[in-house]
C-alpha cells in the first residue's frame, strides 16, 4: 500500500528541521541559539552579505528591503554603509515598516542602526502606501531550493510583507528578490503554494544561484487563506482587509 504524500506545510517543516539540524551538527550555527524556530544566524554569513553586495541588483538599487533577522544584520549594515536607504518590517510587522534613510544616521552609527534596537531608534515608521519603493528585497530563509522556493520559519511574515508591498504598489513582479543562506540551507526541492514567494538569487558564503524566471508572484493579500489570527495580530492587515473579504 503506497504512503500517503504529506501535505505541503509537512513537506516544509521537515526541510526546516533537517536544516534546522544540519546546521548544528556541523558546528556553523551562531547565536541566537537555540536556532531551531528562527532564521538561523550562521558563521559564513558575512561572506554571504559581501556577495550580495557585489552584485548589480544591489549596486545599482536606491531603496532595499531587508528582513530584521540576526543573519542579515551585516547587509542592513551595508546598506546603509552604501549610501541607500533601509526599508525594514518590524519583527512580526507589529509595528509595520521602517525607514532609515543613512542621510540622517552618523556613520559610525550605521552598525547599530542595523540591529534591531537601532532599527527602532534610528527608523521612522511610515505608512506603507508613502514609504520608498524598495528596487531590492531581501527576504530570510531557513530552506531554499535552486528553483528559488524558499521557506522561512513557517509563521508565513516573508509572504505578507511581499504581498503588501505589491499590493500597495510599492514594488513590481520583476523587483529582484534575494536570500543569503549557509550552503546547507540550499535542499534538493520545496513544495510551493499559492500565497509563496520565489526568490531570483540565493547567495551562499562560497556560491551564488541565480534562478531562471518561474511561476508569479502573489500581486495582493490572499484573504481567504489569511488565518484569523494573523489579521488579529498584525494591525496593517486589519486597516487595509476589505468588508466582504473572509479570512481563514
Amino acid at each position: 500500500m503506497s504512503q500517503p504524500v504529506p501535505f505541503p506545510a509537512e513537506q516544509k517543516q521537515a526541510a526546516r528541521e533537517r536544516v534546522w539540524a544540519a546546521l548544528e551538527e556541523a558546528a556553523v550555527a551562531r547565536f541566537p541559539k537555540p536556532i531551531r524556530g528562527r532564521i538561523p544566524n550562521f558563521i559564513g554569513s558575512e561572506q554571504a552579505v559581501r556577495r550580495l553586495i557585489a552584485r548589480p541588483e544591489f549596486q545599482r538599487a536606491r531603496v532595499v528591503k531587508v528582513n530584521p533577522d540576526a543573519p542579515q544584520r551585516l547587509l542592513r549594515a551595508g546598506v546603509l554603509r552604501h549610501g541607500k536607504v533601509l526599508l525594514a518590517p518590524t519583527p512580526r510587522l507589529r509595528e509595520g515598516f521602517l525607514v532609515l534613510d543613512p542621510a540622517t544616521i552618523p556613520p559610525n552609527a550605521h552598525g547599530r542602526a542595523a540591529a534591531i534596537g537601532g532599527l527602532f531608534k534610528y527608523g521612522v515608521s511610515t505608512p506603507l502606501a508613502t514609504a520608498p519603493a524598495p528596487d531590492l528585497l531581501v527576504v530570510g530563509s531557513v530552506a531554499v531550493s535552486p528553483s528559488g522556493a524558499r521557506t522561512g520559519k513557517g509563521e508565513g511574515y516573508g509572504e505578507i510583507e511581499y504581498a503588501l508591498l505589491r499590493e500597495q504598489g510599492r514594488i513590481g513582479a520583476k523587483t529582484p528578490i534575494a536570500t543569503t543562506v549557509h550552503d546547507l540551507q540550499v535542499v534538493d526541492a520545496l513544495p510551493l503554494e499559492p500565497f509563496d514567494v520565489t526568490v531570483d538569487l540565493i547567495v551562499t558564503p562560497t556560491r551564488t544561484i541565480e534562478v531562471p524566471p518561474g511561476r508569479p508572484r502573489p500581486d495582493h493579500i490572499l484573504w481567504h487563506l489569511l488565518p484569523a489570527e494573523k489579521l488579529e495580530s498584525i494591525p496593517l492587515l486589519r486597516e487595509l482587509k476589505p468588508e466582504t473579504a473572509p479570512a481563514r
